[in-house]
């Protein structure tokens, strides 16, 4: 299992209400890590893992169900996802990301 980064923490608190947060840092610590399919060059850095987290809590917009919906693609093919979420094409385009806004 992969932990999360302090910057992923600080999207869940951003976009997810207090009851849910603890159910989201689960569901992407155990089924949002080193288990997606094609990951195993990026080691155990929870750093490594934050563009694909991102992506997921983006896509979700704070919705539970979304979430797991977006963690299913993700083990599909996670580089679908950071098309959809708009990283794909930027390896730092994710640090740009702030959910109070509407990119």
């Amino acid at each position: 299992m992969i932990p999360l980064t302090e910057a992923v923490l600080q999207k869940i608190n951003a976009i997810f209400p207090v009851a849910n947060r603890e159910t989201v840092r689960k569901l992407l610590e155990e089924k949002c890590g080193a288990e997606l399919p094609l990951t195993g060059c990026f080691g155990s850095n929870p750093l490594a893992f934050d563009r694909i987290r991102f992506a997921v809590l983006k896509l979700s917009k704070g919705d539970i169900n979304s979430l797991e919906r977006e963690i299913a693609a993700a083990h599909i093919d996670w580089r679908d996802t950071l098309m959809a979420a708009g990283f794909g094409e930027d390896l730092r385009a994710h640090l740009n990301w702030n959910p109070g806004s509407a990119s």
